[in-house]
């Protein structure tokens, strides 16, 4: 049975949590089955095979990558050679300014646009789950698709790290020395403020689903309004709007990498995302709301 059909069966069902709890369950059924979001975490895992196989390359060659080797690229990178639990925190160096948000832009911008333009919106609406409850429904959705995209990339760079470097204790930006195992919980806990960082970002995207019933064109807007804001960021005249962009926090995670941590820009950043989660989440609600929905 598809999503709109089990919607339709359903119409006649109270309200309660049970239901809800259905509703979520086969959204991210379905938005994780898809192809297209199979493909996205495909090329997202591969970014650190990648990676960890051009430093191997390298450094086989007797150069060291990096900025301490005089070879560039991206934070963390020099230390990867040394301990290839280095080689998440890399990973995500790459992947966050870009990849993440790209895949997390591409599942929002489709997420209320994609069933207008198939046809199946008004179907769920017939549900006894309203419309607000929908919504929430698809930004918890694309939330889960935030924490899985990241996942995937740290644990393929933790696997690839550890086949190919050795792994052991971890030195932090600070210079001190901490153990492997608290190191491992240091890169779990980068991973969620990582995937924390986009919940901004994916309300933004939501808000652009709701206002088109193409779903290729709430995608381009959002990756559009992703890559505009982000040049907005390295404009050294606009630095005084740079603090209140969704972005300007996000690499904010290294500090969880000194000892002891340095806590300020991430709370910053985590403020800020949930700031722009209420105000674009509630402008998605009174859009959504007040939409006539005719297909």
């Amino acid at each position: 049975m598809s999503q709109a059909e089990a919607a339709i069966a359903g119409a006649g069902r109270v309200r309660n949590p049970l239901w809800t709890l259905g509703i979520l369950r086969s959204e991210l059924t379905t938005t994780l089955r898809r192809w297209r979001t199979l493909a996205l975490l495909g090329v997202l895992g591969a970014v650190p095979v990648l990676i960890g196989i051009a430093v191997k390359i390298e450094t086989n060659h007797g150069s060291s990558p990096g900025p301490g080797g005089g070879g560039g690229g991206p934070a963390f990178l020099s230390q990867v050679t040394n301990n290839g639990l280095f080689l998440v925190f890399a990973a995500l160096a790459v992947t966050l300014p870009v990849f993440l948000p790209m895949a997390v832009g591409v599942v929002a911008g489709d997420s209320i646009a994609g069933e207008a333009n198939a046809g199946t919106l008004r179907y769920l609406l017939v549900a006894p789950a309203g419309r607000t409850r929908l919504l929430l429904t698809k930004y918890a959705s694309v939330l889960t698709f935030c924490l899985v995209a990241t996942l995937v990339v740290a644990l393929s760079a933790l696997a690839v790290g550890a086949l190919l470097f050795p792994v052991g204790e971890v030195t932090t930006i600070s210079g001190t020395r901490i153990g492997f195992a608290e190191g491992l919980a240091r890169a779990g806990l980068v991973a969620v403020v990582v995937a924390a960082s986009l919940i901004g970002f994916a309300a933004i995207g939501l808000f652009v689903s709701t206002l088109t019933s193409s779903g290729i064109a709430a995608m381009a807007a959002t990756v559009g309004l992703l890559i505009t804001v982000q040049i907005v960021d390295t404009i050294p005249q606009l630095s005084g709007i740079h603090p209140y962009l969704f972005p300007h926090y996000w690499m904010s995670y290294a500090d969880l990498l000194r000892d002891p941590v340095y806590w300020e820009e991430v709370v910053k950043n985590l403020g800020l995302q949930g700031l722009y989660a209420a105000v674009f989440g509630s402008a998605a609600w009174a859009r959504f709301t007040a939409k006539d929905i005719t297909a």
